[in-house]
């Protein structure tokens, strides 16, 4: 499964990373196996799609995960 990183969260990550799906895995498994807490998240996408870490994942899907900005 594909998971695209965004700004912050691609420290020492990279931008793109492949994660192993299995029946079953939802979106808080994939941020726990890329060392991410629920709350460094700020937009959660599958396929496009705004979700949530607890959705389901089907094998093809790609996630977008985006941090909080800030700035002024």
């Amino acid at each position: 499964m594909e998971v695209r990183l965004f700004a912050t969260l691609r420290e020492g990550r990279g931008k793109e990373v492949e994660i192993p799906w299995h029946e079953g895995i939802d979106g808080n498994a994939v941020l726990k196996a890329l060392d991410l807490k629920p709350c460094d998240v700020k937009i959660f996408l599958i396929n496009g799609v705004h979700n949530t870490p607890d959705a389901k994942l089907k094998e093809n899907d790609i996630l977008a995960f985006f941090p909080s900005t800030g700035g002024g």
